[in-house]
């Protein structure tokens, strides 16, 4: 056993409570744990030895592994078996992804990655360690909880549908409200990012294949070129954030690829498009689908051209409910943290399906927080760290705010 674990027996199946007491040897075996996931990380739907030292390091601890038939990713659960005030017992959800990011590492640091091209670089081996350090120490203190806590190890954030792997199970059919959380590199540690409202965007793309007709770079008038219709679409689609949507409305639309031609003196017969829409509002969504496809097709006909449009809708947004972050901001400064207004993102993270009625069935409350990590490169860039010291605090931190939303 590493560290504080040496008080684990399978006789017991509970871990030894002198030795949890102990802060700075839950600590270090959070630290070595941290460690070896940013030592090895995998990409979205491979997290295989992600997932079996996930399983490992929980079923070392006594903590029961739901048996879900998932390829990656897993679910625990602690079972309290105090009750709330009122008599009731709950079923709360921590969400913690899993997965990185085909990133070649720079951060210096003596834990680097061991698999070149792959990295984690969005902080998702902070996301399992705080997971598992929180279910550790609410596993302690089963006896005082009023209810039922699933812990949600989730595979393939970064394909902003892993969530749906673990939504085509029961999972979250008896779970009353979920919270997840994020590595964030804005704050220092010990700071704490929480608001009531939207947090991050819906998360759509497209790709356009503009059609024309290839000739020879000499003589345009024999076809149609499909260069000057790509660019008039680009035009186009960027004023619809200035023309279309409210001002006071978080959106955007970024045209992020354009691919046309293979030589100096031919006009190719097509140009592709590819790019994202961001929105907060769930109306403007709706809109931007519809004015992307009405310009596209307008302005591809003036030209004489044609154009093809395929739109993938992914994650919607993220909606903290307000009596949830009232409790985080009450738990965080109780606990000695600084709490600050979360910043929303245009980003997107596929948490919100867990609260969405058209993959839920129903609506359920949930909030989403950031831990500050300590200032620095900002998440995706190939230099992004975490503070280890930011790890300890961030589990007990999750641990608190699951128990107190029991007894609420």
């Amino acid at each position: 056993m590493i560290g504080w674990t040496k008080g684990f027996t399978a006789e017991e199946g509970r871990v030894n409570k002198m030795a949890l007491e102990d802060k700075r040897q839950l600590e270090q075996y959070l630290i070595e744990q941290f460690e070896w996931f940013h030592r090895h990380p995998e990409l979205s739907y491979e997290e295989v030895e992600t997932t079996a030292k996930i399983r490992e390091l929980l079923t070392e601890a006594g903590i029961e592994i739901l048996p879900y038939p998932l390829a990656t990713g897993l679910v625990a659960v602690v079972r309290g078996t105090g009750k709330a005030p009122d008599g009731s017992r709950k079923t709360l959800a921590l969400r913690c992804d899993i997965d990185a990011l085909p990133i070649v590492e720079e951060a210096e640091i003596p834990y680097d990655s061991e698999s070149r091209g792959k990295m984690h670089a969005c902080g998702h081996d902070l996301h399992i360690t705080a997971g598992i350090g929180a279910a550790l120490l609410l596993k302690e203190r089963s006896e005082e909880l009023c209810g039922t806590i699933k812990f949600i190890f989730q595979p393939g954030e970064e394909d902003a549908r892993g969530a749906m792997k673990i939504l085509e199970t029961d999972v979250m059919d008896d779970v009353e409200r979920i919270w997840g959380f994020h590595a964030d590199p804005t704050n220092e540690v010990g700071v704490i990012g929480i608001r009531e409202g939207y947090v991050t965007a819906a998360v759509d793309r497209f790709g356009i294949r503009v059609k024309g007709i290839g000739c020879h770079g000499a003589h345009p008038d024999d076809g149609i070129d499909p260069i000057p219709v790509a660019a008039a679409i680009i035009q186009g689609l960027h004023t619809i954030v200035g023309r279309n949507v409210n001002a006071f409305h978080p959106a955007l639309l970024s045209v992020t690829k354009v691919q046309a031609g293979t030589t100096w003196n031919v006009i190719p017969g097509e140009a592709e498009l590819e790019g994202t829409v961001r929105t907060m509002d769930r109306e403007d969504r709706v809109l931007y689908e519809r004015r992307v496809r009405e310009t596209v097709e307008g302005i591809a006909a003036a030209y004489g051209a044609k154009a093809e449009i395929v739109w993938i809708d992914s994650a919607p947004a993220t909606y903290n409910d307000g009596k949830m972050a009232q409790l985080c901001e009450k738990v965080a400064q109780s606990q000695g943290m600084r709490t600050v207004p979360e910043e929303m993102s245009l980003g997107g993270d596929d948490f919100s399906y867990y609260m969405e009625e058209e993959t839920m069935g129903r609506q359920i409350p949930g909030c989403y927080l950031k831990v500050g990590t300590g200032v620095g490169h900002p998440i995706h860039h190939p230099a992004f760290c975490v503070q280890k010291r930011v790890i300890l605090p961030a589990a007990e931190l999750l641990a608190k705010v699951l128990e107190e939303d029991l007894k609420q």
